[in-house]
């Protein structure tokens, strides 16, 4: 057998077995804000899978997800080294079976009780695409959020089930994600396995590496002084207040306090919160402070938090004028 499919076959056991098995494994600390990191095992052999109230049927599972994402990317990726896969879960529903429902939680026994996760992230990075930006090196990721609560399962299978998907890097020296607009689909419409499969073969094929590096890399060669980053800060905190009106007109930046005062933080702890600033590192601010949004929230961060730093570039070559820099 040669090398590239032992590499396939190890990848396909890791996946099915345990996502923190020993072996090449993504990161699992892309998200921590109110998630749990779970493994694939656990959540195919443990959690019980939501259905459509009308006729019973199943909705696609997480487990269903990841697994058709794993396959596209295997397939488009071959001879590639494939990370298993990184879950983030939150907001669990516990329930129990019907012959204990009058038992007290404390006694409940293990047998007795239900839970799924209505929300869960992961990525699949791929270690062998790599690049270099800032000194930092990137690598090829995949990965997707899921949320029943986006659903109607109040109907019958065959109504629209609801996916987010993305195909970008992460940077491995801090794990942040790196998201933009061609490589993420964040309304995601199927009504069964095949027809996801489809699409996310589709976002990954139309997604353009070289193109969005070379954004990436144009982040190095810009710079914000001290004071423009303090400028900047405070209009930040400003544009929460702003008027619909007054927001029309401005970039928007998604990101709450709790996050902005996380990337207060560390620019302090880098620079004594007195020097200079590269576009590249407060684009990586920003990804990081992102690790605290929670899992409904957090791939539109990611993409805002590249939109946000263009903005300010263009601004910076004198393209535009920029409020937050006024």
């Amino acid at each position: 057998m040669e090398q590239t499919e032992i590499l396939i076959e190890e990848s396909k056991e890791l996946m099915v077995l345990d996502n923190t098995a020993s072996g090449e494994q993504a990161n699992g600390q892309f998200i921590i804000a109110n998630t749990i990191l779970c493994s694939l095992r656990d959540m195919k052999n443990s959690h019980i899978i939501p259905v459509f109230v009308k006729d019973n049927e199943p909705v696609i599972s997480h487990a269903e997800f990841i697994e058709a994402t794993y396959d596209v990317v295997e397939d488009i990726f071959y001879g590639e080294k494939i990370s298993s896969p990184a879950i983030r879960l939150s907001h669990p529903i516990k329930g129990r079976i019907p012959s204990a429902r009058n038992r007290p939680a404390i006694e409940l026994l293990e047998d007795e009780k239900t839970l799924y996760y209505e929300r869960m992230a992961f990525i699949i990075e791929i270690p062998s695409i790599q690049d270099t930006v800032g000194e930092n090196a990137l690598s090829l990721t995949v990965g997707g959020v899921k949320a029943y609560n986006l659903d109607n399962l109040n109907t019958k299978k065959g109504t629209d089930e609801h996916f987010k998907v993305f195909i970008g890097f992460k940077n491995k020296v801090c794990t942040n994600l790196c998201v933009w607009t061609d490589g993420y689909q964040g309304d995601l419409k199927v009504q069964g396995i095949g027809q996801l499969k489809a699409c996310i073969k589709s976002i990954i094929e139309g997604y353009n590496a070289i193109h969005h590096l070379f954004h990436l890399k144009q982040l190095s060669s810009h710079y914000i002084t001290g004071h423009q980053f303090a400028t900047l800060l405070g209009r930040a905190r400003m544009y929460q207040y702003l008027s619909t009106d007054q927001k029309k007109q401005i970039p928007a930046l998604l990101y709450g306090d709790n996050q902005l005062g996380i990337i207060c933080r560390e620019y302090s702890k880098a620079n004594s919160g007195t020097g200079e600033l590269s576009l590249w590192g407060l684009y990586n601010l920003l990804t990081g402070a992102n690790k605290s949004s929670y899992i409904d929230q957090f791939l539109e961060r990611s993409v805002n938090a590249f939109e946000f730093t263009e903005q300010l570039r263009y601004a910076l070559e004198g393209h535009s004028s920029n409020w937050y820099l006024q």
